[in-house]
């Protein structure tokens, strides 16, 4: 099992668009965020699918430490 930081931006028009950085182009969105949530865990699903099926190595969050510096 894998361990990934997702990211919920709410959108101007409303929405969220959901991105995980240690999947670079792993993005999507959803109106609400019951809905963000369910559609970044079939965006993680499909990216890690790609990955394995060339070979890449896979780097997931459960080692990243995260702070949050607000100046």
């Amino acid at each position: 099992m894998k361990t990934f930081r997702v990211f919920l931006q709410p959108e101007p028009e409303g929405g969220f668009t959901v991105t995980v950085p240690s999947l670079p182009g792993c993005v999507t969105y959803g109106k609400t965020v019951a809905e963000a949530q369910r559609m970044a865990r079939e965006a993680v699903e499909v990216c890690l699918e790609f990955l394995q099926e060339r070979g890449e190595a896979i780097r997931d969050d459960s080692q990243t430490l995260e702070w949050i510096l607000t100046v």
